[in-house]
């Protein structure tokens, strides 16, 4: 595994470390995550040609293993793998 050098606000770092040790984790394995979700919502977002904002929606909860999401933005209808997109606002036939 490469190691990585950031710069981060002092306070900030204090911040994340609290936050991760209440979730017993570290900081260390709260970036490795956040950069496999950050690539895989990229991938996703080229492959569906979607925003990589939307995809990062898409994304958690694909991972949260939804079977729905409910978007004004996203097209109606349309899947996601196993997850259907429904925008609320349309009426129902």
């Amino acid at each position: 595994m490469a190691n990585l050098t950031l710069a981060v606000d002092d306070a900030l770092l204090k911040r994340a470390r609290e936050v991760a040790l209440r979730e017993n984790t570290s900081v260390n394995a709260v970036v490795r995550e956040f950069l496999t979700r950050y690539v895989d919502a990229h991938q996703l977002a080229i492959k569906e040609t979607i925003s990589w904002f939307d995809a990062l929606i898409v994304e958690a909860a694909i991972r949260s293993r939804c079977e729905v999401l409910f978007s004004e933005d996203l097209s109606h209808g349309r899947k996601i793998g196993h997850l259907e997109l429904i925008n609320p606002l349309l009426e129902s036939p």
